[in-house]
């Protein structure tokens, strides 16, 4: 079978190459700012390219647990190092607007409150910042069973990053929705149904 294949090959790769991996596109997109590369306005497609990139990523984390349960392809040990470098991407993406687009404290504050977008991305990056923190051995064994429950933020975090594009995106644009669409079918896919209970046969 082609999980199996998958599953025998990916026993073989650890996680910790996508680390290094994920430094790459930033680095990248950073050289094409400095060359030219990215038109006119790089900082906008710099910030632009990073919370794309950022959003992609959640989607991964949650594309993980139903390629386990409806195709048998064991991914999750690479969902902490995809979940960390969504929050790198997110980070930059954060850190771009903020220090290269706006860098006027004020007007920060101002479009938090006034622009929904932002309101509902800040929201979204504030939720993300404690999964991150959490996203290693010692914080699964200190907080046990209440590591889990805090991890569910997830499924709304992801939500909130695609409400965040598709209100950003400015007319009727139909990527945004494709990408609202796919994160709710992943989570659809997460929900278990109960069981029917089997009837036992009339004597």
């Amino acid at each position: 079978m082609i999980a199996d294949r998958i599953n025998r090959a990916t026993r073989k790769v650890p996680a910790w190459p996508l680390y290094i991996l994920g430094a790459l596109p930033p680095l990248w997109l950073l050289f094409q700012g400095f060359t030219g590369g990215l038109g006119v306005d790089p900082v906008k497609e710099m910030e632009h390219q990073m919370g794309l990139w950022g959003l992609w990523l959640l989607i991964a984390g949650l594309c993980v647990t139903p390629l386990q349960r409806f195709a048998g392809v064991r991914l999750i040990k690479y969902r902490r190092a995809i979940g960390l470098t969504a929050f790198f991407y997110i980070f930059l993406h954060l850190l771009i607007w903020l220090v290269l687009d706006v860098q006027i404290v004020s007007q920060i504050i101002a479009d938090i409150y006034k622009r929904p977008y932002i309101t509902v991305g800040m929201a979204a990056f504030v939720l993300l910042v404690p999964l991150a923190l959490t996203s290693n051995n010692w914080s699964i064994r200190k907080l046990g069973p209440r590591w889990r429950q805090l991890h569910k933020l997830v499924y709304v975090i992801v939500p909130l990053g695609g409400l965040h594009f598709f209100l950003l995106v400015k007319g009727f644009q139909i990527e945004p929705l494709i990408y609202l669409g796919v994160i709710f079918l992943l989570l659809a896919l997460r929900i278990r149904l109960p069981r029917r209970k089997r009837t036992a046969p009339a004597e």
